[in-house]
């Protein structure tokens, strides 16, 4: 997302006014990622009716899918102004609620320009799809919330989305020029960010509430992280939201769930992908702590480590394991990211690898 270079200039317009193309060559590549989210609104007999997949036009789901993701593809050609991104990867992903389907877009790219563009268009076209595919049971659906949730990279480095954002968070985002030299640091100025991923098959397709998510979340924001929306995500799709993270390089992620010995379970080897150093004292710390209340912990795979700067830490997926591993993390995340914070590292190259 191109932003302002002085306060009452636009840069999309030149000096006349006119509508141009801003001139992105002398911007340094680095990797971005942007989340959008956007609310469905319907009635809970259309609900039902998605979820049993009995609707006329079958599929809905999918097809909202596949459409979010297309159209993402196609931003520029959809948008006059914006650049054509070669995108690396597009997600769109939904959550039931009683009477609305929540829908959620993430872009990633490595270039010289954001990709908040195309996880809001992704977002759009997904809704006017669920749309399109209710409008026979229910015409007045509405399509409603569309806005940019989170982005990575670029001069401001990590952004989110907070209920307290005001004038002063949106005149420095006015104010931002996004030319960037390389080595830049991309972290929040003024502090430390984290990310929550939560790996559950049915949290994903809305059938399971996600109770350990929004503790985690809680739980980093009275730490004094900055917390970007909790990312819900099937067991089979933790390993590319966990690399998509790393490239945003905060101060912490913290997984959730997948660390068991279930056939589905893959947390543990999404984690080792990207790490550069292990710190198997830690996990170890929080089986034992596990242990302690509930035997069964002893069958956690879960791991810790770092990766470039960024503190990795599996916890399972129970609330009773998240509530044991955050009591962990009280009295050590805080001296781990001091540690981890001062030394210079950079994002393990096995990242090409996981998202090739």
């Amino acid at each position: 997302m191109d932003t302002m270079t002085e306060p009452n200039h636009l840069t999309h317009l030149d000096a006349d006014g006119r509508a141009r193309m801003i001139d992105v060559g002398h911007k340094a590549e680095t990797s971005r990622v942007a989340v959008a989210r956007g609310r469905f609104i319907t009635t809970a007999e259309v609900i039902d009716l998605v979820r049993a997949d009995n609707l006329p036009k079958a599929d809905v789901l999918a097809t909202a899918r596949i459409a979010g993701i297309s159209a993402a593809k196609k931003t520029s050609e959809l948008i006059p102004l914006c650049h054509q991104v070669p995108l690396s990867s597009v997600s769109v992903d939904f959550e039931f609620g009683e009477d609305s389907i929540d829908i959620e877009a993430s872009a990633r790219t490595h270039g010289q320009t954001g990709v908040e563009m195309e996880a809001l268009t992704a977002v759009t076209i997904a809704g006017l799809t669920l749309h399109d595919m209710v409008k026979a049971v229910d015409p007045a659906a509405t399509l409603t919330d569309v806005r940019l949730e989170s982005k990575s990279g670029g001069k401001r480095g990590h952004w989110h989305r907070t209920d307290e954002a005001g004038a002063a968070d949106i005149a420095a985002a006015v104010g931002a020029v996004e030319a960037e030299a390389p080595g830049e640091s991309r972290s929040a100025p003024g502090g430390h960010t984290a990310r929550v991923i939560v790996a559950s098959t049915q949290g994903a397709a809305g059938l399971r509430a996600d109770t350990t998510g929004p503790v985690i979340a809680a739980w980093l924001s009275g730490h004094g992280y900055e917390t970007a929306p909790v990312s819900v995500v099937a067991d089979a799709d933790i390993a590319g939201a966990l690399a998509d993270a790393v490239l945003g390089q905060p101060t912490v992620i913290i997984t959730t769930g997948g660390t068991g010995v279930s056939s589905t379970d893959a947390t543990p080897e999404a984690t080792a992908a990207v790490l550069d150093r292990e710190l198997p004292g830690v996990a170890e710390l929080l089986r034992r702590r596990g242990v302690e209340s509930t035997p069964t912990a002893a069958l956690s795979r879960g791991l810790a480590g770092t990766a470039g700067r960024t503190v990795i830490i599996n916890l399972p997926g129970s609330t009773g394991g998240v509530r044991d591993g955050l009591s962990v993390l009280d009295d050590l995340l805080d001296h781990l990211v001091d540690q981890v914070s001062g030394t210079a590292q950079h994002v393990s190259s096995r990242l090409g690898s996981v998202r090739a």
